[in-house]
């Protein structure tokens, strides 16, 4: 008796489907996202900040600096001095220059601690938007 061996068609090799150009559409999407994000600098401490009646939320903030209730003043997860606030600023505007700045401030911190350090801020060329963080009553 004779077999017969089942035959290779063309039909058989269409059924595979090439991902490649799926693959390089998501790697080319996703280098569009991350390189378009803005990504936000965390001060790295928590601050009780005080309450405000009215408030509108800021957008394209890149700059976030807190001072604590012992009126240290922290950028970037590090604590800075005073007088390295605005080399510390400058830093980060560098990174994004078209961003604002946020200050959050304890509601037990100095009110010249705040303004020294909003002083600061805007000597470091951020004149756009400064924006002091509150919540809302």
């Amino acid at each position: 008796m004779l077999k017969r061996t089942p035959r290779i068609t063309a039909e058989a090799d269409e059924e595979d489907v090439n991902v490649t150009p799926l693959l390089d559409i998501v790697f080319i999407m996703l280098i569009f996202f991350i390189v378009t994000a803005t990504f936000i600098k965390e001060p790295g401490v928590e601050v009780q900040r005080p309450e405000a009646a009215t408030g509108e939320d800021q957008k394209l903030v890149s700059i976030l600096v807190a001072i604590t209730e012992d009126n240290q003043v922290w950028i970037n997860n590090e604590q800075v001095p005073l007088d390295g606030v605005r080399g510390a600023v400058e830093r980060l505007r560098r990174d994004n220059p078209r961003g604002s700045a946020v200050v959050q401030t304890d509601a037990g911190a100095h009110t010249r601690m705040m303004i020294e350090v909003l002083r600061a801020i805007r000597d470091a060329g951020v004149t756009e938007t400064v924006a002091v963080s509150t919540r809302q009553s």
